[in-house]
């Protein structure tokens, strides 16, 4: 079995089975399509005036709305994986309707992470082509997918991330007036950072307006 069409809703909770061989395959930062990960250095974020270094720390500090202190512990980690365990001991005190928004507050971590970086990172996006986009994981089988054999030819997994990556890729497909380098703010209550509401997001400069070319892999 293959996977489902990547229109499919982020909510929806179906496991997935993947081919390795006719996917793109998320895992180690430094492979050729690394830079899909949250984990990626090189694709730095700036929300409110407040400079974030990647993906990751910018959605765990999303959990935090009414903590500010805890966001700026986060923020201010120079590694994508420290800021993640920063959040670790808080998770008990995540927002309280953090498992209803999670895939929402991912997915316009995503269209910063454009934005921002519309060239390179939509480089990367449309080098995919219209393959789907795997994340592998060794645990997470909702964002990501796992290994179902010991040869590791097959993943399986709900892979919201590699959903919501192939999402944003249709909508770059599609992006002539470079409408993607522009982010309104999440429409969920106590969308804050650093104790004020988060605003909208535009991209740290224009560049030549043209719209990114596929990498050649």
């Amino acid at each position: 079995m293959t996977s489902r069409s990547s229109t499919d809703q982020p909510e929806n909770n179906l496991l997935r089975t993947y081919v390795r061989s006719e996917v793109v395959v998320v895992y180690k930062t430094k492979e050729d399509f690394g830079g899909l990960s949250n984990m990626a250095s090189g694709y730095p974020l700036q929300i409110n005036g407040v400079r974030i270094l990647t993906t990751e720390a910018l959605y765990q500090a999303c959990r935090f709305p009414h903590m500010p202190e805890v966001q700026r512990e986060i923020i201010g980690q120079h590694s994508p994986m420290t800021a993640k365990m920063k959040s670790k001991p808080h998770r008990k005190d995540s927002r309280s309707d953090w498992d209803e928004v999670r895939y929402k507050v991912m997915r316009w971590c995503l269209r910063v992470k454009l934005a921002q970086n519309y060239a390179e990172f939509g480089r990367l996006l449309l080098a995919t082509r219209d393959r789907p986009i795997v994340e592998q994981s060794r645990k997470d089988d909702y964002w990501g997918a796992k290994l179902a054999d010991e040869a590791g030819d097959t993943l399986i997994g709900q892979n919201v991330l590699g959903r919501l990556l192939m999402e944003l890729r249709e909508k770059l497909k599609d992006d002539t007036d470079g409408m993607l380098k522009t982010v309104p703010p999440l429409g969920i209550p106590d969308f804050l950072l650093l104790g004020k509401p988060i605003e909208t997001v535009s991209a740290r400069s224009s560049g030549n307006g043209q719209k990114p070319q596929p990498a050649l892999f």
